[in-house]
């Protein structure tokens, strides 16, 4: 599976596709919330790190689940993220963040790594793509310097 990374431009926000519902049905809801994870404890160590709150347990901890809420409601889950903080607005929660072309590859290439473990676990490929296009082209609407 190439899961390819598209260039990225601040300001620009090209048009986004939900991921198939079947990818949060196929991987469910404990494996999603390890998949995030798993996702975040590779950026704990990586030259990233500085965008996240890795000095602090808790706030990491609740990030990691901010994360989890957000992504399960947008691949066709539960709207924990709705119930717990509102509508998303992801580009003005991201604003305060220095967010540059590097740091957004940097957070897919964690993704990248982990998510062809799920095809191995069974998960239908198409559907991990379709988790992937979202990432990918979601994130450059993050980009702001």
């Amino acid at each position: 599976m190439e899961l390819k990374i598209t260039d990225g431009v601040m300001g620009v926000r090209p048009p986004v596709t939900k991921p198939h519902p079947g990818f949060f049905h196929q991987v469910g809801e404990e494996r999603f919330r390890k998949l995030v994870d798993d996702h975040y404890e590779l950026i704990r160590n990586s030259d990233i790190a500085f965008l996240f709150p890795v000095n602090d347990e808790d706030d990491f901890t609740q990030a990691k689940k901010n994360a989890a809420d957000f992504l399960i409601q947008i691949s066709g889950g539960h709207a924990y993220f709705n119930e717990n903080r509102g509508e998303p607005r992801m580009v003005g929660r991201h604003a305060p963040f220095r967010i540059d072309e590097h740091a957004r590859r940097r957070w897919l290439e964690f993704y990248a790594k982990l998510l062809p473990e799920l095809e191995k676990e069974g998960i239908n490929p198409e559907y991990i793509k379709s988790f992937w296009d979202y990432l990918d082209i979601f994130s450059i609407w993050m980009i702001n310097i």
